[in-house]
């Protein structure tokens, strides 16, 4: 099963040598598993632009849609055997310890 462990830091978290370290060496045990499909940083909210049509008019907003304390930092998508594996991970992201780390079932559509 795959799993989306997405990264929620707090916005004013800074980006520092010792941040991007910790990442380093966790994202390379996890490629070493074989469980890791893929992962990113994301830029802060500062460089999003949020996108919604209305009456099918684009309506284009600098930032996120909603105002917040905690923004999505990045993510890793995972292929494990089980949602416990799942979570393991989650709880080894260098991110869990100031932020929190959503765990999501990738969905799986049935081929017709």
């Amino acid at each position: 099963m795959q799993y989306m462990l997405l990264i929620y830091t707090p916005a004013d978290t800074p980006r520092d040598a010792s941040t991007y370290g910790a990442y380093m060496a966790f994202t390379e045990e996890l490629q070493a598993s074989g469980q890791m499909v893929a992962g990113d940083g994301l830029e802060g909210i500062d460089a999003a632009t949020t996108v919604r049509v209305r009456d099918d008019e684009t309506l284009l907003t600098d930032g996120p849609f909603a105002e917040t304390k905690e923004m999505l930092a990045g993510y890793y998508l995972v292929d494990v055997p089980d949602l416990d594996t799942a979570l393991g991970w989650a709880a080894k992201i260098p991110g869990a310890a100031f932020g929190s780390i959503e765990v999501r079932p990738v969905m799986v559509y049935d081929r017709v």
